[in-house]
């Protein structure tokens, strides 16, 4: 997927691919929760690790180019905070949900999940949804260049 995204990179309509990457990815998580045959867990499978490389990509292309200069590293910062610990929260949430229920019943209900945040994010920010090419965006404050210009004589 990612030597695909490097000659199509999703970037024409950002927002919604990601929306709809993230939304494929709880989809394939469903399918490979109720599928009994192993083809096609394996092609969920590969179709979650695809979704997911193409989510990620547009999130952290959206983080670099929309966050200005100034907040670039706290931003990235505290997004690495955040998906890393999502993993670990994500991953005890899972298993727990598996030991009171049934794996099945935890894989399932994980793409749920993650198809209702889609819809909820989309309803929820239109401006994601509707975002396009980042060239056609405002472009963010520099405020390191605008606190420069202020300080330099003339």
């Amino acid at each position: 997927m990612a030597l695909m995204l490097a000659h199509m990179p999703p970037m024409k309509h950002a927002g919604r691919n990601m929306l709809l990457a993230v939304a494929g990815f709880g989809a394939a998580t469903i399918v490979f929760g109720v599928s009994k045959n192993f083809w096609l867990s394996m092609a969920m499978l590969f179709l979650t690790g695809a979704f997911d490389n193409i989510s990620v990509v547009v999130r952290h292309t959206l983080m670099q180019m929309l966050t200005p200069d100034a907040m670039r590293g706290r931003v990235s910062a505290v997004s690495a905070i955040f998906i890393g610990s999502s993993n670990e929260i994500g991953g005890f949430e899972s298993g727990t949900v598996a030991k009171l229920t049934t794996p099945v019943i935890s894989v399932v209900a994980g793409g749920i999940g993650t198809i209702a945040v889609v819809v909820s994010m989309a309803f929820a920010s239109p401006r994601l949804r509707k975002l396009g090419m980042l060239s056609d965006q405002e472009e963010p404050p520099n405020v390191a260049a605008e606190t420069a210009n202020v300080d330099s004589p003339g």
